[in-house]
């Protein structure tokens, strides 16, 4: 983190908790206000503000939970990538629900998402794929994610097959990789207020639009 960052961090640190921060009204639109708390997340100076858990369930209801980035988001729904034969993408596929939640506590803030889950258009993965470090891009090749791995020289043998097929080429999309989209059912964002008193407000589609309501902290 930058020395710019640091103190921006050093400054907004709190605020949730004395000064407050600008108050979510049942009149937004979720994902407006999501836009907004990101970016204000992003300036506030925290390391991977995109940094989100996800968690999955298998069938018969056994859940689990990893950090995953955060690669874009509109009206349609919150996106992230992966290897499509990693344990997060089995579960996904056997049981397509999901939930998110950001945590930004310099500005005592959480947002949780819980909704369907998609497959992206391959064009849409190949869009972003593109976007990658090259050495990103041959790792997606090389790993096969959630595998078990005899050491990490096997690993690293892998990436260098793969680099030396890729030399003076470009590295396309593998086949086994790509996006997944969370349609959100419910949204809740939550700031923290002094004394413990704070704030929640649950968002819930209905129709072309959303139906709103406070929660006790």
């Amino acid at each position: 983190m930058s020395l710019k960052s640091t103190l921006r961090t050093v400054i907004t640190a709190g605020k949730g908790v004395t000064a407050g921060l600008p108050e979510a009204t049942a009149e937004r639109d979720p994902i407006d206000l999501f836009g907004e708390w990101f970016e204000a997340a992003t300036e506030s100076g925290i390391i991977l503000p995109e940094s989100m858990t996800l968690a999955t369930c298998t069938p018969d209801g056994r859940p689990s939970a990893r950090m995953v980035l955060l690669k874009g988001f509109d009206a349609r729904g919150f996106v992230f990538y992966t290897n499509y034969g990693s344990r997060k993408a089995e579960e996904l596929t056997q049981n397509p629900y999901a939930a998110l939640v950001f945590h930004w506590p310099v500005l005592q803030r959480q947002v949780r998402i819980e909704g369907t889950v998609e497959k992206v258009m391959e064009e849409e993965s190949a869009a972003y794929f593109k976007t990658r470090a090259r050495g990103s891009r041959i790792g997606a090749w090389a790993s096969q994610q959630s595998s078990a791995l005899e050491d990490h020289q096997t690993l690293e043998e892998r990436f260098k097959e793969y680099e030396k097929q890729f030399k003076g080429s470009d590295v396309p999309l593998p086949p086994f990789w790509g996006g997944f989209r969370v349609a959100p059912e419910r949204i809740e964002f939550w700031q923290g207020r002094a004394n413990r008193l704070h704030d929640r407000l649950v968002f819930i589609p209905r129709g072309e639009g959303w139906e709103t309501m406070r929660l006790y902290p």
